[in-house]
């Protein structure tokens, strides 16, 4: 089996989460059905419209993957989160998950990103019915099994060891890195670097949303099994500063 699109369902979640941050902006969901094959369809769309919403912290990156989350159907929706950070992408996959009938986790690092945490989003929403978990990646990762929505924020210092630590679902999984363009190293940063081995990334997509998002669409595990014998897939990964596209087996 493998992640089902929904386009109405991605729809529900991004009206809401338009009205819930407040800032009126459209993204054209239809090409979202395609994720498994391009989204080049509606990066310039995307790009467009993040123009206009520079003013609002975390605005356009909150809706986009509200509705990515919620079209993929996921049952189980995790993010990490700093203090001090915005709260709009927490509030959209909230709303994300209300939607699927999942639930959505949110890890912070201490006691006081969780106090902060708590505050923004009674503040933002209610709190809505998010799980909120203390603690190091490793040790958090290894008990959420059956991730199907991961979203990592670039600017944390361990984001790069909560994906790597991440229980993956069997049908698959899509990984987002906020703010790609605040890296340390922008331009040498691969998934297959940062993921579990034996994760099979079929495609990865860099976009102009914010600070920069970067997406990646994960195989089902035991995908593999019956293409044993057939050529490699050919991954596609656009290098986020020079806009220079490179293609190689994976």
């Amino acid at each position: 089996m493998k992640l089902v699109w929904s386009p109405e369902t991605a729809s529900k979640a991004y009206i809401e989460t338009v009205e819930s941050v407040s800032f009126p902006f459209s993204v054209l969901f239809d090409d979202f059905c395609n994720f498994t094959l391009s989204l080049s369809d509606v990066l310039i769309a995307i790009a467009l419209t993040d123009m206009q919403c520079k003013n609002f912290q975390g605005s356009g990156v909150a809706e986009f993957l509200s509705a990515m989350a919620a079209g993929w159907n996921s049952k189980l929706i995790v993010e990490s989160w700093s203090y001090g950070g915005p709260i709009a992408t927490s509030v959209g996959l909230a709303i994300a998950a209300r939607h699927t009938g999942g639930r959505h986790v949110c890890i912070v690092q201490d006691e006081r990103s969780r106090s902060g945490y708590v505050k923004a989003m009674k503040e933002a929403a209610g709190m809505l019915s998010t799980v909120l978990v203390v603690g190091k990646a490793e040790e958090v990762m290894e008990e959420l099994a059956g991730v199907d929505f991961l979203v990592v924020d670039s600017k944390q210092k361990d984001f790069a060891r909560v994906l790597r630590f991440a229980k993956l679902g069997q049908k698959g999984a899509v990984l987002a890195c906020k703010n790609a363009c605040q890296r340390d190293n922008v331009s040498g940063f691969r998934w297959h670097g940062v993921l579990e081995k034996g994760s099979r990334v079929v495609r990865s997509v860099f976009l102009p949303v914010g600070q920069g998002l970067d997406i990646a669409h994960i195989g089902a595990k035991g995908g593999g099994v019956g293409s044993r014998k057939s050529p490699k897939r050919w991954i596609k990964h656009i290098d986020q500063q020079t806009g220079e596209e490179h293609v190689f087996r994976g």
